[in-house]
């Protein structure tokens, strides 16, 4: 996006605002603002040494491996394409405060990692994470679209990665904080569903914007686009699903996880939901560590996700509607 006009560079100002969902999301993505070296990781460590069984480590390894790759890729390569697209000042400014969390979120996981293994588990698990087909695949298929597809088609990707596919990763923390286990490593995934939560709405709503001026037939056109891209991905995460959660027998719970996730990325794209799998459907134990709500930790043995931030929560799908 070109900021020079008649030969003067055109300064930002917050106070001429074209789109006023563009300062309401700059204002909650700071008001968000966290970092994982405020988080006591090490607190966990009693629980992963003793109460962990060597398969649940070994999924939550994984897991976590695959989620930094798509974080790396989301930081380096969707945000950078996406601001190609942007309409106005305000909205790049928007993403590139998506982009650096985004490179929060992958480095947390790296502090994770430091935290919990040895050096040669640590580099065991990149290996994987760089060479396993399932992961890699849905990796360069988003990539392949931030590379080579429309504006809306990128947005449609970005959407479906954030709101979607991160989704098999953080069933995992998900499920062991409803069994009181590894709380602050909970804590961090929390504060990375919330911010992605925002990202995924916002993205949604500005490709909504543009699907809403396409003709009837482009319309039609894209949706197709949209629903085979979604079936494609949803193929290669039954398979990458079994491949980590198959020994541990999580599989079924974890792909109805990933239908209903599926269908609030099409509800942020506007679109209808593919699968019949709702809320109800999920595991609820998993359902009720998706609440954003602040953990009770205090000043001294470390910050939870309102220390210093305020009430902060997501917004609704219904602040978004009201600008469209």
């Amino acid at each position: 996006m070109a900021h020079i006009n008649n030969g003067s560079y055109t300064a930002i100002n917050w106070n001429n605002i074209e789109d006023e969902l563009d300062k309401a999301t700059w204002e909650k993505l700071t008001q968000q603002f966290w970092l994982d070296t405020r988080i006591p990781i090490s607190n966990d460590l009693k629980h992963w040494r003793g109460n962990m069984s060597d398969q649940e480590r070994e999924t939550m390894n994984l897991v976590f491996g695959g989620l930094t790759t798509l974080d790396t890729l989301q930081s380096q390569d969707g945000m950078a394409q996406l601001k190609l697209d942007a309409i106005n000042q305000k909205e790049e400014a928007v993403l590139n405060n998506i982009q650096f969390m985004e490179s929060v979120h992958a480095k947390s996981y790296s502090s994770i990692f430091e935290t919990l293994n040895e050096k040669a588990e640590i580099e065991k698990i990149f290996d994987w994470a760089d060479t396993d087909e399932f992961l890699q695949f849905k990796a360069h298929r988003i990539n392949d679209i931030y590379q080579t597809g429309t504006a809306l088609q990128k947005k449609i990707a970005s959407v479906f990665l954030e709101t979607f596919l991160f989704y098999s990763g953080f069933y995992t923390p998900l499920y062991f904080l409803g069994h009181n286990k590894m709380l602050n490593v909970a804590e961090i995934i929390k504060l990375i569903i919330r911010d992605e939560s925002v990202h995924g709405t916002y993205i949604g709503y500005k490709f909504q914007i543009g699907f809403n001026q396409l003709s009837e037939e482009e319309q039609t056109e894209l949706q197709t686009w949209m629903y085979n891209l979604l079936y494609e991905l949803y193929e290669n995460e039954e398979k990458y699903t079994h491949e980590l959660y198959d020994e541990i027998g999580w599989t079924e719970q974890v792909l109805t996880f990933l239908r209903y996730n599926a269908n609030k990325a099409l509800m942020n794209l506007g679109q209808e939901p593919m699968f019949p799998d709702g809320a109800d459907d999920v595991n609820p134990v998993v359902m009720n560590g998706l609440s954003t709500s602040t953990a009770n930790h205090d000043f001294f043995s470390g910050v939870g996700n309102g220390y210093l931030l305020g009430e902060v929560e997501a917004l609704d799908d219904d602040d978004y509607k009201k600008w469209l």
